[in-house]
């Protein structure tokens, strides 16, 4: 309450977010899989709010068929895994639970928190460690890019978006939540996610969020190999390693 009551005072609070109703957009229970589905409404039926949210909801927004379907809820991964009969924690900065419905793997998540006091970082700003449960306001402002910060109630059809991110999908650009900077060294993977993002989307990216990237760079240095190698395999095998790599240059 003090917290929220500081932010309120320094005009810090998250403004409300638009609630698209289905008549408004193209996102649609069909088109998204049975899977997801099962695992909302499991979640929903136990009282836990949850949506479907990120790339497969951008996606579907930009008429591109998702490849994978994540889910965020309020409960907690403790709260989740005795729900389906096949279901593993797993993550050590995230814990996460992978839930198995026949030839499907959704990944869910709890609603987290941004909390930089209790984030443990490296030297560089390099968030090692924030597991910190938190709300859907919280949540919204924590993940990278406002186009991947789209919720979708598979009960009610709304889209619920914190931060622009249906406008910017509109003008076609790509723009991170929060200061590029600050974002970019709690996570250098986000520089080139970025690149991967808007060659494989024909999106341009903002100015404020491309700005910092070239001096930021060396921190990708830092990034453990596993980690890294895993992104430019997104990178190189995302059907745009080109654009890819001419965005990169650039």
């Amino acid at each position: 309450m003090i917290k929220r009551f500081i932010r309120r005072v320094l005009g810090l609070d998250t403004p409300a977010p638009q609630r698209v109703p289905q008549a408004r957009h193209s996102v649609t229970r069909n088109a998204i899989s049975p899977g997801a589905l099962k695992v909302c409404d499991t979640l929903s039926e136990r009282g836990y709010p949850a949506y479907v949210v990120g790339g497969a909801v951008r996606d579907i927004l930009l008429g591109i068929e998702p490849k994978d379907f994540d889910v965020a809820t309020a409960a907690r991964p403790e709260q989740i895994k005795p729900l389906f009969r096949r279901a593993l924690l797993i993550g050590r900065r995230f814990r996460l639970v992978h839930v198995m419905l026949s030839q499907e793997t959704i990944e869910v998540s709890t609603f987290r928190a941004a909390d930089q006091q209790k984030a443990e970082k490296d030297e560089h700003g390099r968030v090692l460690r924030d597991n910190v449960f938190g709300t859907l306001e919280e949540d919204a402002l924590r993940r990278d890019f406002t186009v991947n910060a789209l919720y979708y109630d598979c009960r009610s059809g709304e889209v619920i978006d914190y931060h622009g991110g249906l406008a910017d999908l509109k003008k076609r650009t790509l723009r991170m939540i929060g200061d590029p900077e600050t974002r970019f060294r709690e996570d250098p993977v986000r520089m080139l996610r970025a690149v991967r993002l808007a060659a494989k989307l024909g999106l341009s990216i903002d100015g404020k969020t491309r700005a910092p990237i070239k001096r930021l760079a060396p921190l990708l240095e830092h990034v453990p190999p596993p980690r890294l190698f895993e992104e430019m395999l997104k990178l190189l095998l995302s059907g745009h390693a080109s654009a890819c790599l001419r965005q990169l240059r650039n």
